[in-house]
């Protein structure tokens, strides 16, 4: 089985001025292998969501070395890691970040769009199925605030899967879903 994930002694340090520093993560390494399902657990501030966002690509290291799906994204620049995101990431956000003047369907549809792959139609039906999937086929055309937070929740995933990415990251998934739907 090949890896979907290889940190190597990944450190990040957050410089917050005047000579103040926080040690998010002090040399991680981890390998998950593709297929499996990984979570990480740990009190509040132990760098759950700060190592999400190194995997993710949305942080840089301070130093180490991160790969995903065989690709080292460690010295990539911005434009490269929005291509990266945009094709192999599905990233599902603890607080949604779902676009507030669009529907659910359009929210999903977005990361296809911007993919630009497929047609309008496809796009409508790709969207339109993963939000069926995630059990929200009655509730395309509303918008966020139209949601509760656990139907926000499940838009979020089913955005995440919209361009069929190699590696899904979810910061605190289920956090905002009843059990039944978490499972």
């Amino acid at each position: 089985m090949s890896r979907a994930v290889e940190l190597h002694n990944v450190v990040k340090v957050y410089e917050l001025g005047e000579g103040v520093k926080v040690e998010a993560l002090r040399g991680v390494d981890l390998n998950v292998e593709k297929g499996e399902l990984l979570s990480i657990m740990g009190p509040s501030g132990s760098g759950k969501s700060t190592l999400l966002n190194m995997i993710g690509g949305l942080d840089n290291p301070t130093s180490g070395r991160v790969i995903v799906d065989g690709i080292d994204i460690t010295g990539m620049g911005e434009g490269e890691l929005a291509r990266f995101r945009r094709e192999s990431v599905g990233l599902v956000f603890q607080f949604f970040n779902l676009v507030p003047i669009l529907t659910a369907l359009e929210n999903v549809e977005l990361p296809i769009v911007f993919e630009g792959k497929l047609s309008s139609r496809e796009t409508r039906e790709r969207a339109s199925d993963l939000l069926r999937l995630v059990g929200l086929g009655e509730r395309m055309n509303h918008r966020p605030s139209q949601l509760s937070g656990g139907e926000q929740q499940r838009v979020a995933i089913a955005r995440a899967l919209a361009n069929d990415p190699s590696i899904v990251i979810a910061d605190e998934l289920t956090g905002n879903v009843d059990r039944e739907t978490g499972s």
